[in-house]
């Protein structure tokens, strides 16, 4: 089923989500000083493309550093990525078929907005952390 569910999701939205992460951890890398931040970007980039089956965890040894860094991540790129997902969760939820896919949208936005000091693990593996 979830392999139903993801091919689906990459049809009607996964894609371009994706696209937008993408081009977020592209703008990041090229200055150098946001690096970590395109790092991220990329890495919730392959989250959007294939989300079901997947969750994330908070990592317990992030710290100061990743609370510093999420702050400048929502003023530069996590706005209009959360922004994406309500609108694309808002247009998916007017169909009956489309409500699942809005909720996974809906529950994708706290990862757009604050996605240092998380991990993306397989939901049999939610406590799996470093």
């Amino acid at each position: 089923m979830k392999f139903i569910l993801n091919i689906l999701w990459l049809v009607l939205s996964g894609f371009w989500l994706a696209l937008g992460y993408v081009a977020a951890g592209v703008i990041c890398c090229i200055l150098i000083v946001t690096i970590p931040f395109g790092i991220a970007s990329f890495r919730i980039a392959g989250y959007a493309l294939w989300p079901f089956g997947r969750t994330t965890v908070e990592r317990r040894d992030a710290g100061a550093g990743s609370t510093i860094g999420n702050i400048i991540w929502i003023v530069f790129a996590g706005w209009w990525l959360a922004l994406g997902h309500i609108v694309t969760g808002i247009a998916q939820c007017v169909t009956i078929i489309g409500i699942p896919f809005g909720i996974a949208n809906f529950k994708m936005i706290p990862l757009s907005l604050l996605p240092l000091g998380r991990e993306i693990v397989p939901t049999d593996q939610p406590f799996a952390t470093r």
